[in-house]
């Protein structure tokens, strides 16, 4: 008996789990608005220290990840070559990428803060390219050379500005998504055996203790947080560190790579939303431009490299 259209495509693209959507809606919202929590853990007058936010931030959220992980009986201690691939990756994710995007946001809004991030898939695919020693496809120079474009169209402002502490932001929102992207490359390329619940603990502690460095080099005065920036702190430990990332756990179990990979995109225009909305950042027309330039390359990234059997979304992009 013939069969319908309606039944063939049913065949091939079978409906989604709910709870995996659910999960994927946490990730959107959540990793949205961690931007807009930095934002206001370290604003001018918050009583934070960027590298101290960091630091207490991380090593309570690895904490906690490990203690689940040992409730859950994971293995929870890891091999020599694997604990250097997540010291050395956890650095490069967490002190490199979040933190370079907290010291910016001491300054920058958090808007565009996202948008910037919003660009680590682009490097992925670039790092890469280089590492495998092969000519990137058209498609993938031609995506970067967009998503660069939208980079210099959402920084223009800054730099006509001339501010020295706005461009030094500036250089630290450019360099986090580098950073970022440099440590999702080494854990794809030596990947761990301890569960991600673990992998992620351990990361978060060491990239703890780079902040707890960083800030000690830098001589950062003991906090004094105001009530608001103790709340965005709590909000970045307990559902930054540990909620969203089991989702995104969870989500990668239950979904295609395709349909979570929409994060890259959904992110960055959620976060410029929240950040209108609640912090009265302003939405300019080079902000919309860079937007669309951002996500176009982003959008030509993935359709370049990633394929539905593909291996896990380009790591866990939230701040």
């Amino acid at each position: 008996m013939r069969r319908d259209r309606g039944e063939d495509k049913a065949d091939i693209a079978p409906s989604l789990p709910l709870s995996g959507l659910l999960h994927l809606l946490v990730i959107y919202v959540i990793w949205s608005s961690t931007y807009l929590a930095i934002r206001v853990a370290v604003r001018e007058g918050s009583g934070f220290p960027p590298f101290i936010m960091g630091a207490l931030r991380t090593i309570l959220g690895g904490g906690i990840l490990l203690l689940l992980g040992a409730l859950r009986r994971h293995r929870l201690r890891p091999t020599g070559s694997e604990l250097w691939t997540l010291a050395v990756s956890g650095l490069l994710l967490w002190l490199g990428g979040n933190g370079l995007v907290t010291l910016a946001e001491t300054r920058a809004d958090s808007g565009y803060a996202a948008l910037i991030i919003a660009t680590i898939p682009i490097w992925v695919a670039v790092i890469e390219a280089v590492v495998d020693r092969r000519i990137p496809p058209p498609l993938l120079i031609v995506s970067l050379s967009i998503g660069l474009l939208g980079i210099g169209v959402l920084s223009s402002p800054h730099l006509a500005g001339g501010d020295a502490r706005d461009l030094a932001a500036l250089g630290a929102l450019l360099l986090a998504p580098l950073s970022w992207a440099l440590g999702t490359v080494l854990q794809r390329r030596r990947p761990v055996g301890v569960e991600p619940q673990v992998s992620a603990a351990y990361q978060q502690l060491f990239g703890g203790i780079g902040f707890v460095a960083v800030a000690i080099l830098l001589n950062e005065p003991a906090p004094t947080p105001t009530q608001e920036a103790v709340v965005a702190w709590l909000y970045l430990v307990i559902l930054g560190s540990v909620v969203a990332f089991s989702s995104y756990v969870a989500v990668l179990q239950l979904l295609p790579t395709r349909v979570v990979a929409t994060y890259a995109y959904v992110n960055p225009v959620i976060a410029v939303l929240l950040g209108a909305v609640i912090l009265d950042e302003p939405i300019t027309a080079s902000t919309l431009a860079g937007m669309a330039l951002v996500l176009l390359g982003v959008a030509g990234v993935f359709r370049a490299t990633y394929r539905p059997s593909a291996r896990a979304a380009a790591g866990a992009e939230g701040a």
